[in-house]
């Protein structure tokens, strides 16, 4: 299983702040899966993001270990 942590809009357009998964096999199945899951809306938002895997942004080629936390971190801008 691994935790999924959604963050600002992500959040919103998934309606739920985080939840638990079986594991995918790499980040960018575990896009896909998540763009089914949660619908156009979140599929759009989810473009626009990062996924942290451990602290750290992996391409989407990279696999994911079992009992990873992924956060799903939109674009933001400080000031």
């Amino acid at each position: 299983m691994i935790r999924v942590r959604y963050f600002a809009g992500a959040a919103d357009a998934a309606g739920l702040d985080e939840q638990q998964l079986d594991a995918a096999a790499t980040v960018g199945a575990l896009r896909q899966r998540l763009a089914d899951a949660h619908g156009a809306e979140f599929a759009g938002v989810l473009g626009r993001c990062s996924l942290m895997v451990n602290g750290s942004r992996l391409g989407d080629e990279a696999t994911i270990p079992d009992a990873a936390t992924v956060d799903v971190l939109p674009p933001f801008a400080g000031g």
